[in-house]
Formats: structure tokens, sequence, C-alpha cells
């Protein structure tokens, strides 16, 4: 057989998959630059017409001179007889019809370039009136899904990051298609190109004066007010696709991800408002109280062996806050624990998990600090995590002594849980800058009221000790070992203590529903703890 013969035979198909005014047109120019590759612009787009009957100025044109034999063309021009290595072949996701032979998605190379509609939708109606289905975002969503079900799922990139950083993207790209990257694929003479599809003249103006990839420009034109709730329809598809993405720019200066805690937290479902969401989408509104000023109640519930301890009394005090704070439209307790115990179901969770439980005020129709502004009623969030005690609990942990000190009655009451935890946040961060575990944090007369997150106790002679509940929380698993001093007789005394008297205890150990009951060495003074189940 001769060469050229068996090279045509050999070669291998590209298919880029996009919506429309997505950069689609600019990276087919790039692929067209290389030496080892032949182009196709949008070789599906007459069957596509045929088949949906739909309109364009250019549509008796396209007819009359490209096959509108969807197959026939999958067969004899997609994967017809090639005289260079690859063959890249530029599709738009709403092309890709029921008639077309599978053949199409299980022969060649894939990947899915996506644009975020908020750029794509304002140039759109050019040529044809802006619909879901004309931009195509869910059909990309849709070959996103075969490829992956067929065992191949595609690399997707994003125009932002073609345009900010193209050299490093189509890298990116070339690696996850398995071809070589060339130098050549960033630059590209102005004007029309012979490898321009029959629509050119009513679509391809902007591109035909590039000559590359250009970064965006520094403010967007205004968004059309018209265009608002297909927007709104259409990014959730987007968003779908943008997670897939492998490499994003490096001008972005994104983080690594981190890894979890827990790794098995990575796909929990979680319940915010009145549906239940998975990890990523677990968000509330921007116009949300507890965004705009922290503006909630929370409890922390811990799971052991199938039952939430101590919930009852976590959702007395939850109502107490909230009603307290003047909540209005509070969901009922059973509306609550259905949420609670759906989320937990559903999660699987029976035992070694931890539930952040909030109510915030919620959303607002309009930024601003007046609850009269919250009239869509109450946000739930049920977080449920899989979530060993926080501490070491065998070893202990250390403690420093913070110079920030615990909220005043006067300004807030303790008993009070609400979100706006910057008072603790700043006693954690001198702790973490000591390289401590916590912080002890005093009141305002220097007394020892609690620890960034935790209650305090202390054991001086036998005599059990932890202070009044007036500057700190008074916590549910500090009443539960109060209850259990008291039941073996001990002698319990609850008052003010001064931070010499826990550095010459006996014993000091903390409590709080995340970490459990802790020993603690505090300022460099140990203090050691004994619990028998």
């Amino acid at each position: 057989m001769p060469d050229g013969e068996r090279e045509m035979q050999e070669g291998e198909v590209i298919h880029s998959w996009s919506a429309p005014r997505s950069l689609s047109t600019s990276l087919m120019y790039s692929f067209a630059q290389r030496d080892d590759i032949d182009v196709l612009d949008e070789p599906l787009y007459a069957n596509f017409l045929r088949i949906t009957g739909f309109e364009r100025p250019y549509r008796d044109e396209l007819l009359s001179k490209m096959s509108s034999d969807g197959n026939k063309v999958v067969k004899d021009v997609i994967f017809g007889p090639m005289e260079k290595k690859y063959r890249y072949c530029k599709h738009m996701a709403k092309q890709r019809l029921p008639n077309i032979t599978d053949d199409l998605m299980k022969r060649g190379k894939h990947f899915i370039l996506i644009r975020n509609p908020l750029n794509i939708l304002p140039s759109f109606d050019k040529v044809s009136p802006p619909s879901f289905v004309e931009l195509g975002l869910g059909d990309l969503v849709s070959i996103y899904n075969e490829l992956y079900e067929l065992g191949n799922p595609p690399p997707v990139i994003d125009a932002e990051d073609l345009k900010n950083d193209p050299e490093g993207t189509l890298r990116g790209l070339c690696y996850d298609l398995g071809i070589p990257f060339q130098s050549s694929m960033l630059k590209w003479e102005a004007g029309p190109k012979p490898i321009d599809g029959i629509w050119a003249p009513w679509w391809y103006s902007s591109v035909h004066k590039s000559t590359g990839f250009k970064a965006s420009r520094a403010y967007p034109v205004p968004f059309p007010p018209a265009l608002y709730d297909l927007f709104e329809q259409s990014l959730p598809f987007y968003k779908m696709l943008r997670r897939h993405v492998r490499r994003t720019s490096s001008l972005q200066h994104s983080l690594p991800a981190p890894s979890l805690p827990v790794p098995a937290n990575e796909k929990i479902l979680v319940w915010v408002g009145d549906e239940i969401l998975p990890r990523e989408d677990a968000k509330v509104s921007v116009f949300d109280s507890v965004v705009q000023g922290g503006d909630a109640v929370w409890e922390g519930l811990r799971i052991y062996d199938g039952k939430v301890f101590k919930l009852n009394e976590h959702l007395d005090r939850l109502f107490d806050s909230a009603k307290a704070l003047a909540f209005i439209n509070v969901p009922s307790r059973e509306a609550i624990k259905d949420a609670i115990f759906t989320t937990l179901n559903l999660n699987g969770m029976l035992d070694n998990a931890h539930i952040r439980l909030t109510l915030t005020r919620g959303k607002k129709v309009t930024s601003g600090m007046s609850p009269g502004f919250n009239l869509y009623g109450c946000t739930l969030i049920v977080l449920a995590e899989w979530k060993p005690p926080v501490y070491d609990n065998s070893k202990g942990i250390t403690l420093v002594t913070a110079t920030t000190r615990r909220n005043s009655p006067n300004s807030i009451d303790s008993k009070i849980h609400h979100n706006n935890l910057i008072n603790n946040i700043l006693a954690k961060v001198e702790g973490n800058l000591a390289q401590a575990d916590d912080a002890i944090m005093l009141d305002k007369d220097g007394f020892v009221s609690e620890t960034n997150a935790t209650n305090i106790f202390m054991v001086k002679k036998g005599i059990v000790s932890t202070p009044h509940a007036d500057y700190c929380l008074p916590g549910i698993t500090r009443a539960t070992v109060i209850d259990l001093v008291i039941k073996e007789k001990f002698v319990l005394h609850e008052r003010r203590i001064s931070l010499s008297e826990f550095h010459s205890a006996d014993e000091v150990w903390t409590t709080g529903t995340m970490g459990e009951l802790t020993p603690e060495i505090i300022d460099g003074c140990t203090a050691t703890i004994h619990v028998s189940s």
C-alpha cells in the first residue's frame, strides 16, 4: 500500500464542541496554523437546518452547497480520507442531532469549549434571536455526559482562559488531546479564510479583524435586561461544565484545590432553604442576612449510633435565640427535625458525624441592615459532615490566653447563639499565631470566661469549678457535664475563676459538641484529665 494511502487511513479526527459566540472560530483558526492538521468548519450545519427547519439568511445557499445527509457527512467528510495526520472539526453542540450515527461520538478525540453566557448573549442576536435551544449549553452538557458514559470524558476549556492565557490553555489542551503543542497556534493573519463556512459574512466579522487571542476588555458592555431570564436559565449548565475545566488560566492566580480533612466529605448533600444540594451548589443568596451582617443563629449537633445527641435541648436553644433576635416566619420544630433526618439519611450518616445547623433571618429584598427588608422567611441550612472529634482527647491540647476579651452582656447576651463570631475568631487568630490549639478568653474584669470555641472546667482538691455563664455561652455539653458531676455527688461551683487558678489546677478540660471533652495545657502549665465511661 502506498505511504500516502496509509497516512490517510491513520489520520485522527479532533472534535471541538461549543456554543455560538464562544471563540470557536478563533480556536479553529488557531488549529489551522498547525502543519499537521486540516480543518472543517461545522460540517453538520446543513443537516441541522434540514432537520430542524431553522431559518438563516444563508439557508438556501448552504443547503445547495453542503450535504444535508448527516450520516453521509460523518462517513465521507468527517471520517473521510485525510492528507494530514489530524482533522479538526468545529461543531456547534446543537448540531448533534438524534439522526446522527453514534460513530461520531465513538471515534476521534473530543473536547468542549465553554463560555459564560453573560459574555455570549449580548452579541448573539446579530443573526438569530437568542433562545435556550440556539445557545446550546444544554446540548453541551448532554455531549459531555454521552462521552463520559462511553468512557471518554472530554477535556473542557473556557473561552476566558483562552483569551487571558492562550499559550497556557492551548498547551494544556494539546496535552489532554495527546498532540504536541505548536507555537504557530498563537497567531494567524487577519481577514477571511478559505476554511470559513458560507455563513462567515454574517458571523465572523469580528474574528476576521483578529490576529490572535485577545485579553478580555477591562469592563464589559452593558448586559441587556431582556436577556436576564435566558442568562439565569443557561448559567447552571455553564457552571456544570466549568467544574470540569482541567486547567484554569495562570493569570487568575487561583489557589490549588486543598485536600479535605475527611475526603468522604467531598460528595456530601446539604440542605439549604427547602432543598437538598450537592456540596459545590450548597450556597445562600448574597442578599441573605447571614451574608449581609452575620444575622443568623446556629447549633452544633453530634450523631452517635443513629441518634442526635441532646437534639431537643439544641432546638430549644435555637428557637430561644431566634426569638431573642425577633426572627419571623421561623420553620416549625418538626420541619427542622425532618430536614435534619432527611439530610442524615441521604448521606448515610448514622455515627461519627456532626451537623452545623444554621437558621438565618432569611433573604432581603435589598441590601441593608433593617430586618424590615427580610420578606422571604428564614433560611434553614443543615450541613452534615463526617467529623470525628476535632481535638486530641487522649493527649490533650494547648491553650494560650488571648488579649481579646469575651463580649460583655452589656453589648450582646452570650445566651443568644448567634453567627456573628468575630469576637471568637479574633481570639482564635491569636491562638493560631501562638501555634496553640485554641485560646482562653477573659471577661472584662480579667476572669476566665471560656475558650474561643468551648466551655471550660477545672478541678482543685476534688472540687469541680466552671465560670458563670454570663460572658460565655451556656453550652449543652457543659450542662450535661454539670448534671453528671452532681449525679456523681462531686462538689460543683459556678463562680468567677482567675487565670492563675486554672494555671495551678489539678485538672482542666473543655466541653463542646465539636470536640466533646478535651484535656488542656494552659500557657505552658500542664493539667490532666481522667474521664471514665
